[in-house]
């Protein structure tokens, strides 16, 4: 039998993907997530061969979610399409924009290169994580001041890569910002205000912090 030929279901996350193609666009990610999740490459490929749906344990924005998903399944399809968590944007899929980004143990990841069993047992933190109630998380808030989006599409990433940042340099230099954000991709061009954000964005948290 043709390996792709079961994969062409409706209700499969990858179904417009072949198993062939899913882990081509992984690429290198196997190596991501072994050292990640303290997987061997080997159990991380076989998590993408294995079809047969699996109970998955999820805590995200600190609320836990017990789901059955196939062990393929990527983050990103979890939180969009079981979880209705539509912030988290899908982008190119394949680990090239950063529009899909959100933090696992405080540390930036795609979701869409992700399995979403990679993230049993760690804490995720979406987009709509950053909110307290009707307000702003600081990020969103500096973004917001310097109008650091345009089409806005991308937005969410782009806040979700700085969070991760800040959150592991509180102070960052000019070219610090430029690297931590040099994996999310703005189609518009809104570089400059990005980085003013994230500058903007350590005020504030550093503000916070004093207060």
């Amino acid at each position: 039998m043709n390996e792709d030929h079961d994969l062409k279901r409706t209700d499969d996350p990858c179904s417009r993907v072949s198993r062939r193609g899913f882990l081509e666009s992984v690429g290198v990610g196997m190596t991501g997530i072994a050292v990640a999740s303290n997987l061997s490459a080997q159990d991380a490929e076989e998590l993408t061969e294995d079809a047969e749906p699996k109970k998955l344990s999820l805590v995200i924005n600190g609320r836990k979610h017990m789901l059955i998903v196939e062990p393929r399944t990527n983050l990103l399809y979890v939180l969009r399409e079981k979880l209705g968590m539509t912030g988290t944007k899908p982008g190119c899929e394949r680990g090239e924009c950063g529009a899909c980004t959100v933090l696992i143990d405080d540390k930036s990841r795609y979701s869409c290169l992700t399995l979403a069993f990679e993230a049993d047992g760690h804490d995720v933190t979406t987009i709509e994580g950053l909110v307290h109630g009707e307000k702003l998380g600081v990020v969103q808030q500096a973004f917001l001041e310097k109008d650091a989006f345009q089409c806005g599409y991308c937005t969410p990433g782009q806040i979700m890569a700085a969070e991760g940042l800040l959150r592991s340099n509180h102070d960052p230099s000019d070219e610090e910002i430029r690297e931590g954000m040099s994996g999310n991709l703005c189609r518009c061009g809104a570089y400059q205000h990005i980085f003013k954000a994230v500058r903007r964005a350590a005020e504030l948290k550093k503000e916070e912090g004093s207060a």
